[in-house]
C-alpha cells in the first residue's frame, strides 16, 4: 500500500482505509475489536510506555504529509487522528520534486506506523493532541538553538534546505526515545512492535542526516552559519533540554568520531557506535522545548496525552 501510494500523483492521493478492526462512526473512528490487544502480549506498563511515543508519531505524520500534499491525517487516514485538533500553522513546503518524494515516503510510514500502534494499544489509544507547527514555534526553536533572534525568523516551509534543517529535529528524539523504552517492556509483542518502529524511524534519522551531509559545508541563506553549524546548534539545544549527552552533529572533533578517526558523524552514536538513549521524561523536556516534562509548550502547547505523559503534567 505505502509504495503504491507514494507514486501517486499529489492531486489524486489515495485516502487510506481503516484497518479491519476499525469503522468510522461521525467521523470519530471507534473500535469495533477492542479486545484485540489483549492477545499480542502487551502489559499495561507495555501500553503506557507506547503512549508516549505515540504524541510524536502524530506530530511526524502530520508535518511529513502537510508538507509533502498540503493536508494530513483528516484527509489522508482519517480514522487516525479521531477528531483531534487540527495542527496549528502547518502548511505545505515549497519542495523539489526529490526531496518532496522523499517527504511523501516519509509521511506513509508514519501512518503506516500510527496504524499499528492503534490496534496494539486498542482502548488505551487516544485522539491526536494539540499541536503546533507554525512558522512562529520553528523560529523560536532555531533562536534558542542558536542564542539570537535570526533574521529573517527561520522559515522551514520557504524551501528544501530549511525543510531538511528542520526534520533533523524530529525523528532522532523519537529514535532514541524508542532506545530507553525497549528494555522497560515485558510482553514480546511490545517489544516487537516498538523494535520494528525503532528500525524505520532510525532509518529516516539516517536518510535525512544522509541528505544534510552533502550540503553540510554549504551556508543557510540569508544566514551566515552552513548547514553542519545548524546541526551543531539544534544537538546542542537538545542535549541542554535533555539534561544529558545524546545528541550530535554532522560533524564533531575527530576524539568523538568513529573509533577516534573521523569528523564526519553522518549517524550519532556513542563511542561504541551504540545508539543514545533518551527517558521518556527527557523525550518529553526535548519535544516540549522547555527542558521540562511537567511544562507544555513548542510543539505541544498544551502538552502529550497517555498515562505518563499525564502523570508529569499533573506533577
Amino acid at each position: 500500500m505505502v509504495l503504491l501510494l507514494a507514486h501517486l500523483p499529489l492531486k489524486c492521493a489515495a485516502i487510506i482505509p481503516a484497518p479491519v478492526c476499525w469503522v468510522g462512526a461521525g467521523g470519530v473512528s471507534v473500535p469495533r475489536c477492542t479486545d484485540a490487544w489483549k492477545h499480542k502480549n502487551f502489559t499495561v506498563s507495555d501500553l503506557e510506555h507506547i503512549q508516549l511515543p505515540l504524541n510524536l508519531e502524530y506530530l511526524e505524520a502530520e508535518y511529513f504529509l502537510w508538507a509533502a500534499y498540503g493536508y494530513g491525517l483528516d484527509k489522508i487516514a482519517p480514522y487516525l487522528p479521531q477528531g483531534g485538533p487540527e495542527p496549528i500553522g502547518v502548511q505545505k513546503a515549497n519542495l523539489d520534486n526529490f526531496t518532496q518524494d522523499i517527504v511523501i515516503q516519509l509521511g506513509l510510514q508514519e501512518v503506516g506506523h500510527l496504524s499499528a500502534i492503534q490496534k496494539a494499544l486498542g482502548p488505551y489509544y487516544f485522539p491526536r493532541v494539540q499541536l503546533d507547527l507554525s512558522n512562529a514555534t520553528w523560529a523560536n526553536l532555531m533562536d534558542n538553538a542558536f542564542g539570537e533572534k535570526l533574521n529573517p525568523p527561520f522559515n522551514p516551509y520557504i524551501n528544501s534546505l530549511n525543510y531538511l534543517i528542520s526534520i533533523y529535529t524530529i525523528p532522532y528524539v523519537g529514535l532514541t526515545g524508542y532506545v530507553g523504552t525497549i528494555p522497560l517492556l515485558k510482553g514480546e509483542g511490545a517489544k516487537a512492535l516498538v523494535a520494528g518502529l525503532l528500525g524505520v524511524e532510525a532509518g529516516q534519522d539516517a536518510v535525512i542526516r544522509t541528505l544534510l551531509y552533502q550540503y553540510k559545508d554549504e551556508m543557510v541563506k540569508p544566514y551566515n552559519y552552513t548547514v553542519a553549524e545548524f546541526s551543531d546548534k539544534i544537538s546542542q539545544l537538545r542535549n541542554n533540554l535533555s539534561h544529558a549527552f545524546v545528541d550530535e552533529g554532522l560533524e564533531v572533533p575527530k576524539s568523538e568520531g568513529s573509533d577516534g578517526l573521523v569528523t564526519g558523524n553522518v549517524l550519532s552514536a556513542n563511542n561504541y557506535s551504540y545508539s543514545y538513549a533518551r527517558t521518556g521524561e527527557q523525550v518529553l523536556d526535548t519535544v516540549y522545548g522547555t527542558g521540562s516534562a511537567s511544562k507544555p509548550g513548542g510543539f505541544y502547547p498544551k502538552g502529550g496525552n497517555g498515562t505518563i505523559a499525564l502523570s508529569y503534567l499533573k506533577s
